[in-house]
């Protein structure tokens, strides 16, 4: 595509620019060369513009930036006030804004997201409506299945991955849509044609995310206003469902709720534990129609999610009601409330729960199956605020039997400082735990200190393959290391 061609979606003069080709536009200067684009992107820790020289260095001559750069004179440098936003835009161009040639749903809210859309997508897909998903759990479409660093990747990983979907067959796409995608313009250009809400609640507030709840609820509520979604689903049990709907694009707009009257209604919710089922049993109510329900995941939060996914597909996509819903019980989401039943009668349950609203919500839906025991084993990631500890351990220390403080990504900090962090909400508390930091050495610990009727919770890592130690990513797999368990318990 030539220069002048891609830059006609920013509001740049473009008759002076050189008729370039440019076959990459990449923010790493690692990647540039001379028929690139490199855009000069402030982050938290380094400035994109201080890497311009190198990229001139490698053959690169077209620049984006906020202000002008000192390069040679045969450097075009073209300047915006955002080179963020600016690459959002630039990378729907240079794709062919893929998001136009496939249904996009996306998700937003504190808690959910990985579920909800993995259920859709996959309810979309048992229907024959091929539909790709990028989020927490990495991205996938047909038969490829890739990682990702964030749960909405960055822009140019994105548009690129919606377009391979679109290549691929795929009719449709569901996106996780964090906040911090929306604050940093990852998904700006792109076309929504539905947007679901599943909650709001204080998280991802520190020095390198949001600086206060009321900017973090401002970028969620983003979604739902600047990208023309013709359909909004949401919670309507979250207080904060109003003011999403505030001057949001939509204009079919549909309800699902647990407590709350609703388009689609969850009653009669109950545990379920029984050979080949942990989960709930409900019955889902919409128009005047009542169908039981059977979804194998713990909490009744995700009765919820089920809810957003079954309305999607009925309301958005023309799915047979009872299609969708006899979908359910074949739900299984990597790290979401997965269980992985042990020998002697222990059942160890998989979580994402990272921060004191999750766990709480996770050990308390736990609770309702009576565990002779409700076993603990988390951490917290290297790098936040202690408040985040500090909550995970009073939760911890107020709602388990027993907790195993240990390592969770802990990075370049010392894995013994952030359990110290979370040991001190156990001071003047009768919960016993131990402290283990290899993680690995902790599950063992656990399985063997497990009974008959115990719940083993591992919170925190969910579907995650890796530990970040140091700088480095370790292989790691709480479910395999589970299985792998062979010593009898006690």
């Amino acid at each position: 595509m030539k220069l002048n061609e891609l830059l006609r979606c920013l509001p740049v003069p473009v008759r002076e620019l050189p008729e370039d080709d440019i076959c990459r536009v990449t923010d790493c200067s690692s990647q540039a060369g001379g028929d690139s684009l490199f855009v000069c992107i402030r982050g938290c820790r380094s400035d994109g513009h201080a890497y311009a020289q190198d990229a001139y260095g490698r053959g690169c001559r077209a620049f984006l930036a906020e202000h002008p750069l000192t390069l040679p004179a045969d450097a075009a440098v073209i300047c915006v006030p955002d080179t963020r936003r600016a690459l959002g835009a630039l990378a729907c161009r240079f794709y062919g804004d893929p998001s136009r040639e496939l249904r996009v749903i996306g998700i937003t809210g504190t808690k959910g997201k990985t579920t909800t859309a993995c259920l859709l997508a996959r309810m979309l897909g048992q229907c024959g409506i091929p539909c790709g998903y990028i989020g927490t759990n990495g991205i996938h479409y047909g038969s490829v299945h890739l990682t990702t660093r964030n749960t909405t990747p960055d822009a140019l990983t994105l548009q690129k991955s919606l377009r391979d979907m679109q290549h691929a067959g795929c009719r449709a796409a569901v996106v996780e849509v964090s906040s911090q995608a929306l604050k940093q313009y990852r998904v700006e250009g792109m076309h929504f044609d539905t947007v679901l809400f599943t909650n709001l609640s204080h998280d991802h507030i520190g020095p390198d995310e949001h600086p206060d709840f009321a900017d973090y609820a401002a970028c969620k509520h983003r979604l739902f206003t600047d990208f023309g979604a013709k359909t909004m689903i949401y919670n309507a049990d979250d207080p904060h469902a109003v003011e999403m709907l505030q001057g949001a694009s939509a204009a079919t707009r549909i309800s699902c709720a647990m407590h709350s009257p609703a388009d689609f209604a969850a009653r009669e919710i109950r545990p379920v534990s029984e050979p080949g089922c942990f989960g709930l049993r409900f019955t889902l109510l919409t128009g005047r129609r009542q169908l039981p329900c059977l979804l194998p995941l713990i909490g009744q939060g995700n009765v919820t999610n089920a809810l957003l996914a079954v309305a999607c597909a009925v309301r958005g996509f023309g799915i047979p009601l009872r299609t969708a819903a006899g979908l359910l019980p074949e739900a299984r989401i990597d790290g979401r409330s997965e269980v992985v039943p042990l020998p002697g009668g222990v059942v160890a349950v998989i979580d994402y729960a990272h921060n004191g609203v999750s766990l709480r919500q996770l050990l308390t839906n736990l609770r309702e199956y009576r565990p002779a025991r409700l076993i603990c084993l988390f951490g917290s990631v290297g790098g936040r605020t202690a408040l985040r500890r500090a909550e995970l351990g009073r939760v911890a220390a107020e709602l388990a039997d027993f907790c195993i403080l240990t390592s969770d990504n802990p990075g370049t900090e010392p894995p013994e400082q952030i359990i110290a962090d979370i040991a001190q909400a156990f001071e003047g508390c009768q919960t016993p735990y131990l402290r283990i930091p290899d993680r690995a050495e902790a599950i063992q610990t656990a399985v063997r200190l497990s009974r008959a009727g115990d719940i083993l919770v591992l919170a925190g890592k969910g579907h995650e393959r890796y530990q970040l130690i140091g700088n480095e990513k370790i292989p790691f797999c709480e479910r395999e290391l589970l299985l792998a368990q062979t010593a009898p318990l006690l």
